[in-house]
């Protein structure tokens, strides 16, 4: 096997490889902090990887909190929480750390600290992000632990509005964190059914960026690369949590992902947004259950570029119907239920879930523009396993 360590430059700078995070006091150093607040989620503060990275920091002299009082689906309070911790701490840098909670917030936080308006007046929403005062942005370094969102690579953060019910996202390019460190080792143990459904987030964020109709050529090749290493690379990491060729190519695949979906996402988020925002559903498993209805339901104008995919991935049946079942496959081998009833989503709010779906900023890339009645429909569909 070659030797998976690499340091990249696109989009951002990445150190990729396994014991890389011992990097992190210095990667904080370069960046001119001192005093970094290192966000991320309950469920990770009290694994040794998060007080490890913290003692690093303290053995290089830096003063380095925590702040992890966020939800797997982080609202507009978790940020708004982090920031008085930010300032209460007269931190100077943000250490995003975790799966897409922790970085979505990390972000978030690093955003709003020097701002002076309301967060949602920076929802990605024709030029918003112009109100945003770059210069209050603060920096960050982005240390993933899961292998699904590509968080670290992107230049937005998905928040939840609870007043509204409604999942927001937060944009401006000095978002885009400074640093990523990808340590396979930070995921090693990672549970098989998280490890499936964050590779399953990444097929996700590659196969709809992949299929929506915008013209980015390089977004493509991104994506049907980053859909190969799903293909080889996921089975492998949730039958052996500890294979480390497997896991850094999982968080390879979650970067490819998010950097390819600056084409545009589509139906299967605009669905997965508006569950979690009414059923706090994990988001990658969302993705993963919806995935073949979208597919079903977009096949008329998408399935030249299934069947091309299909070679590429040198599937035996290459055809539209052969990539659907190699999707199927590939689902039940990882864990992934059929159908949203699996996890307690019914059908009583399908009219509500179409209208939210059809307003979500994901919609404008999904190859059929769907009305609010036909998004009730695929979202009926997913709850009752209809192929």
């Amino acid at each position: 096997m070659t030797e998976l360590c690499a340091n990249w430059n696109y989009p951002n700078q990445v150190s990729v490889g396994a014991g890389r995070i011992d990097e992190l006091a210095e990667t904080c150093k370069q960046l001119g902090m001192q005093s970094p607040l290192l966000v991320t989620d309950p469920g990770l503060v009290a694994l040794p990887m998060v007080s490890e990275a913290v003692s690093r920091c303290h053995e290089a002299r830096l003063r380095c909190s925590i702040f992890s009082n966020i939800q797997g689906n982080p609202t507009g309070q978790n940020v708004s929480d982090g920031v008085n911790a930010y300032r209460e701490g007269n931190h100077d840098g943000v250490i995003a750390f975790g799966g897409g909670s922790g970085l979505d917030a990390g972000k978030a936080v690093a955003l709003m600290v020097g701002q002076d308006r309301p967060m949602w007046d920076f929802e990605d929403v024709g030029d918003n992000w112009m109100r945003v005062n770059a210069d209050g942005v603060a920096p960050i370094v982005a240390v993933p632990t899961t292998a699904g969102t590509g968080s670290e690579v992107g230049r937005a953060s998905v928040i939840t509005d609870t007043e509204r019910q409604v999942k927001k996202v937060i944009f401006h390019p000095k978002m885009l964190p400074s640093r990523v460190i990808l340590d396979p080792e930070l995921t090693l143990a990672l549970p098989a059914k998280i490890t499936a459904a964050t590779g399953m987030d990444a097929l996700s964020h590659n196969l709809e960026a992949l299929c929506s109709p915008y013209y980015h050529p390089m977004a493509d090749g991104i994506a049907m690369e980053g859909i190969r290493l799903v293909k080889d690379f996921l089975p492998r990491a949730v039958e052996n949590g500890n294979d480390l060729e497997a896991r850094t190519q999982m968080l390879v695949t979650s970067l490819m992902g998010a950097t390819a979906f600056q084409k545009g996402l589509g139906a299967m988020h605009a669905i997965a947004h508006s569950l979690g925002a009414v059923y706090g559903a994990h988001h990658g498993l969302l993705n993963a259950i919806l995935m073949p209805y979208i597919l079903k339901a977009n096949r008329e104008v998408i399935t030249t570029r299934i069947e091309r995919l299909g070679c590429y991935l040198q599937l035996n049946n290459p055809s539209f119907d052969g990539f659907m079942v190699w999707v199927l496959t590939m689902r039940h081998q990882v864990g992934i239920p059929h159908d949203l009833s699996a996890i307690a989503i019914d059908a009583a709010q399908a009219e509500r879930i179409g209208k939210m779906a059809v307003s979500d900023p994901a919609a404008g890339g999904n190859p059929v523009a769907f009305s609010a009645k036909r998004y009730a429909e695929i979202f009926t569909d997913a709850v009752n396993g209809k192929l």
